[in-house]
């Protein structure tokens, strides 16, 4: 797919979508559903060249022009009872906390604060942490760890 074809700014693209592709990307955009909206509308015109980039460039303009009118997602609670709660709502044993960075091009850098279970093995998410992500991380991990006796840690990037 080329980026390029077809119209160069995010407002030819959106008026080449059809009405029903703009309904869905706007309630999705609504809902703070990038991802979805993105997608939504790259399968409606990536026929006619619109690729990935330019999908969404369209959607974050619509984010610009819906406005406030976008439910924005909860910050998780980084408080230890409610991270507390949300690790033993998974099988297995806590063993430890880990901070890990990720980043997208939606959220830029943010941080996933996990607990790493034994029997069953494997990894369960308790927040995303994406406003000042670093030390809120550090704070909530080192706590939670604290409170339930096992090892923080938390990888440079």
């Amino acid at each position: 797919m080329n980026d390029d074809a077809g119209p160069p700014d995010p407002a030819g693209w959106w008026a080449r979508a059809d009405e029903a592709t703009r309904r869905a990307v706007d309630a999705d955009v609504l809902r703070d559903r990038f991802l979805f909206a993105v997608r939504t509308l790259w399968e409606a015109l990536r026929h006619e060249g619109l690729g990935l980039n330019a999908a969404q460039d369209v959607v974050a303009a619509r984010y610009e022009t819906l406005g406030d009118r976008v439910e924005r997602r909860r910050p998780d609670p980084l408080d230890v009872p409610a991270l507390t709660a949300r690790a033993a709502a998974h099988p297995g044993r806590v063993v430890a906390i880990e901070a890990v960075w990720d980043g997208d091009t939606v959220h830029d850098w943010f941080v996933e604060l996990v607990a790493i279970l034994d029997s069953p093995s494997g990894e369960a998410s308790l927040a995303l942490i994406h406003e000042n992500p670093g030390p809120r991380a550090t704070e909530a991990g080192q706590a939670l760890a604290t409170h339930l006796g096992v090892p923080f840690r938390f990888p440079p990037r």
